[in-house]
């Protein structure tokens, strides 16, 4: 058999555990240090350290060098993120060191800067491609302690004379117990909770968690409670001020399994360690592992696997992609439960993006459309911001949809409490664009559906906005109770006095809005502007939520044409309708399946499929082009919670509808 080539390697980042991987390297036929890149080549002692190497002076250099294959990326978690996608645009591998960045949503871009480049990206848990662990997980799968019920897993020490300015002990490190140490035990109690379940993982449905946040801003220790769907409960703790004992325990039905050196198994150079087998009647069995290779060559040559099979991600139990994702989001979980975020989490110093490039011009501009009453051209996609969470996350999709060539996003007074509204607000003006920007806010929602409110909401929206206009505002219900009138002097006192632009209604009917255009006719009053309705392929058979309205069906359509006013389309791509998660037996979820479900509908479904077979594409990107390319204004609102999302939306631009092919779609 011909021996592969060893992957060479290159480092970024030479502090002790670039030091170790190193010194791994030099154990392992699977790879070669060839470079090391430092912001400080000449500091003494890197030649020593590292032997062999060449010293490259800054990590730009390091992308550079045609001789390096793969990187490891060994500096302080905030850097991660930058360092990997400038990686994977250069053509290198990436293994990176845990946690794999300082949020899922920054781990997530990464992950798509690795599939878009065709290279691999791996989180370095060094303990999940030890045999000891494959031996763990055998003796799971077997029933060893019959229905696993219960998992304690720790990883906790204290730093001996701890230095404030320590990676640990420092926000602008991201340090702290939580990320540094606390993966560990959820990446562990998350793959045992997924063996017991006969998956590669399972992600939990609840996280509860504290901790104790110490003088420098970081955690020091901290435990939570993990929640798996299948009645599994996870304690986990981790900690950098307080020594713990650092094992797992697997509790089952029959016995339970212990897991004397979970971490750092049979040793940082080789050794035994062992797992006892505690039977129910009293007995036990202790299984010990024998390895004399030293720990981090195991993960070594699973990079070099996955490198030469031409496959992105680890095979496992390495962490996959999905994997890396769903133990990042319970680090969120966990943090937001003691109140950790970062100051280098907001917006005053995300004053790059993720990538350390300043945002830039749309390479690629969005189509436009001149809307009546709006100063600015429209892009024909809006950007939803209901359910972003952090400013990362809005960061990260905002300045993607930006640089697209979008430049319309839609917020309300109650999304998130205020969180949507400020987060637009920081973005815009941590990026000096809001006179680019279309935004589109909203007010008087349920139960509060009064013209009183409209100023008093209208208000706290601009301040949160940081802003004295918004472009279109929206009424966000209607209350039929109270005369349309109300409603339009409320609206029109707020376009006189300049502080909004167009006014419309969402989710109001025909009736509401005709009466509306006739009261302002009638006083000589601004009227309507727009409409935020429900539209999509799918007709809206059932409301999605109490007092919403639809406007996909003919009698809607010939009023939107003979009105000539844009409807900005919420649920355009009807929840997932037209994704594999819908059908006539599958109810996955109700509320789609009772909102959306009807044989007019699985017909249209059974179209877009059909269409998009023949364009290459999915049934999403057609369910989306529909309502671009109706023959009037229809603005399709997306609402993605990831990067991969937005990217894959925005592939509907790519489709050019005729009208024959919309009537295909609607009536076959």
């Amino acid at each position: 058999m011909t021996r592969q080539p060893a992957i060479r390697w290159g480092i970024i980042g030479p502090g002790t555990i670039a030091k170790t991987f190193a010194a791994n390297l030099r154990q392992s036929d699977q790879g070669t240090l060839v470079a090391i890149a430092s912001q400080h080549p000449g500091k003494a002692g890197l030649a020593d350290a590292f032997p062999g190497a060449r010293i490259l002076d800054g990590y730009d250099a390091m992308l550079a060098d045609r001789e390096v294959e793969a990187i490891y990326i060994a500096t302080p978690h905030p850097f991660h993120a930058e360092w990997a996608i400038k990686a994977a645009e250069a053509g290198k591998h990436v293994l990176c060191e845990k946690p794999m960045a300082v949020s899922a949503a920054e781990a997530e871009a990464m992950i798509v800067a690795a599939r878009k480049a065709g290279t691999f990206l791996g989180e370095a848990f060094m303990y999940r491609h030890h045999p000891q662990t494959a031996k763990l997980i055998a003796l799971i799968g077997a029933g060893t302690i019959g229905e696993v019920m219960l998992i304690k897993a720790s990883f906790g020490f204290t730093m001996a004379n701890p230095d404030p300015k320590h990676r640990l002990l420092s926000p602008d490190t991201a340090g702290g117990a939580i990320l540094d140490i606390g993966c560990y035990p959820v990446s562990m109690a998350r793959l045992i909770a997924g063996v017991a379940a006969g998956a590669p993982f399972l992600n939990p449905t609840k996280v509860a968690g504290g901790g104790r946040i110490g003088a420098t801003g970081v955690d020091e220790w901290a435990s939570a409670i993990l929640k798996f769907a299948n009645g599994i409960v996870a304690e986990v703790s981790g900690s950098i001020a307080v020594a713990q004992d650092n094992t797992v325990g697997v509790f089952g039905t029959t016995g339970w399994l212990e897991v004397l050196s979970p971490w750092f198994c049979s040793g940082r150079q080789g050794g035994s360690a062992d797992i006892v087998v505690h039977r129910g009647d009293g007995g036990a069995e202790t299984i010990t592992v024998k390895e004399p290779k030293w720990l981090y060559t195991f993960e070594i040559a699973a990079v070099a696997r996955a490198i030469r099979a031409g496959r992105g991600t680890f095979d496992r139990p390495g962490m996959d992609w999905a994997d890396t994702l769903g133990n990042m989001a319970v680090l969120d979980a966990w943090r937001a439960e003691i109140g950790l975020e970062y100051d280098l989490e907001r917006a005053p110093r995300r004053t790059a993006k993720i990538d350390g490039r300043r945002l830039a011009s749309a390479a690629r501009p969005m189509p436009r459309r001149r809307l009546p009453g709006i100063a600015k051209e429209v892009a024909v996609i809006a950007l939803g911001a209901a359910d972003i969470r952090t400013y990362t996350q809005a960061m990260i999709l905002f300045d993607a949809y930006y640089e697209r060539g979008g430049n319309v996003i839609d917020s309300a007074w109650m999304y998130g409490q205020g969180r949507c509204d400020r987060l637009v607000g920081e973005w815009m003006t941590a990026r000096g664009v809001r006179q680019e920007m279309v935004v589109i806010g909203k007010g008087a929602h349920s139960p509060l559906t009064y013209p009183d409110v409209i100023g008093r909401q209208l208000t706290e929206s601009l301040e949160r906005l940081q802003t004295d206009s918004i472009d279109i505002y929206f009424m966000h219900r209607d209350n039929p109770e109270v005369p349309v009138g109300e409603f339009v002097d409320a609206m029109a006192a707020e376009v006189e006095a300049g502080r909004i632009g167009v006014y419309g209604g969402s989710n109001w009917s025909r009736e509401r809005m005709d009466a509306a255009f006739a009261y302002a006719g009638k006083q000589g009053k601004q009227p309507p502007g727009a409409l935020s309705n429900n539209f999509s392929l799918a007709e809206m058979v059932n409301p999605v939520w109490r007092g919403v309205a639809a406007a996909s069906d003919d009698a809607w359509k010939a009023w939107l044409r003979a009105r000539r006013i844009p409807v900005f389309a919420w649920s355009s791509q009807a929840r997932g309708f037209f994704t594999d998660r819908a059908g006539p037996d599958k109810r996955d979820d109700p509320v789609m399946a009772n909102a959306f479900y009807s044989d007019k509908n699985f017909a249209r479904r059974e179209r877009a499929i059909e269409l998009a077979r023949r364009l290459g594409k999915s049934p999403l990107h057609v369910a989306l082009a529909y309502c671009i390319h109706q023959d009037f204004a229809v603005i399709p609102l997306i609402g993605p919670l990831a990067l991969a999302e937005l990217e894959d939306s925005l592939l509907a631009l790519a489709i050019d509808l005729s009208a024959e092919d919309v009537r295909w779609l609607e009536e076959g």
